[in-house]
């Protein structure tokens, strides 16, 4: 089991890697083509490759084994509350990609991508009493979810996750910066997804709502955009490298 969950740091750091990939695409070309910079477009990119469909399958093993390791940790964990809801939140978030992964495998569709699932919750929010306020306060969370990974980022806080002290020092100093610049790309895509689900709430058009690839297109579309968007593709790229040393030195 344990050597399952390691495989599943390392296909983490395989999706990661390829939405950084699109990222830097969309970056370079404006945005006008390529698959979507998300899990959905990555899981396609996995699915065109010689022996995809092997490596699909070793994916749904890591993730699944990911997923049962999060939900034990949400369970029987030993951590604080908040160590236990971030577990609850990842046991979710693992268990939608081997979802996705097994459509790709059985169906040959990988499912919705993020944009549309982003369309799709907000719209059903909406229709709820008090709907426009909901979104709002998610909107509002997913901010602060995005303050928090640059937060740890910055402050490395990562790094208590790991076996430092088995870590040569030069590793350890890779580790610091790969995992910082990682960590706060992902917090600053979270926040501008963020603001656009407030903007959703306040427009009350679930369509404003942004998934992953929806965010990283409309920072290409800002002025001075392109290479903003590239160096968050890069921190992307350099999380996916963060994510190896997770699978090597992660405590599980």
């Amino acid at each position: 089991m344990e050597r399952l969950t390691r495989l599943g740091l390392a296909c983490r750091g395989v999706l990661y890697g390829l939405i950084g990939f699109l990222a830097l695409q969309i970056a370079f070309d404006g945005g006008s083509k390529g698959k979507e910079a998300d899990k959905t477009g990555a899981i396609e990119m996995v699915a065109e490759q010689p022996f995809g469909t092997v490596l699909l399958w070793l994916m749904v093993a890591g993730f699944a084994a990911l997923t049962i390791w999060q939900l034990s940790e949400a369970v029987i964990g030993r951590g604080r509350t908040k160590d236990r809801v971030e577990s609850v939140a990842r046991t979710v978030v693992y268990g939608l990609i081997v979802a996705a992964l097994l459509n790709t495998l059985l169906r040959g569709d990988p499912g919705s991508s993020t944009d549309e699932s982003s369309h799709d919750l907000t719209a059903k929010a909406m229709g709820l009493p008090g709907g426009q306020f909901l979104v709002g306060l998610a909107g509002l969370g997913v901010i602060a979810l995005g303050a928090y990974w640059i937060h740890r980022g910055w402050k490395k806080k990562f790094l208590k996750d790991m076996r430092t002290g088995e870590m040569p020092p030069k590793v350890r100093n890779l580790a610091d910066k790969l995992g910082m610049a990682g960590y706060i790309a992902r917090g600053v895509i979270a926040a501008i997804a963020g603001v656009f689900v407030i903007q959703a709430a306040v427009t009350y058009d679930p369509d404003k709502a942004k998934g992953i690839d929806a965010t990283l297109r409309a920072l290409a579309d800002a002025p001075a955009g392109p290479w903003l968007l590239a160096l968050i593709a890069i921190g992307l790229i350099l999380f996916a490298v963060y994510c190896f040393f997770e699978a090597r030195w992660h405590r599980v």
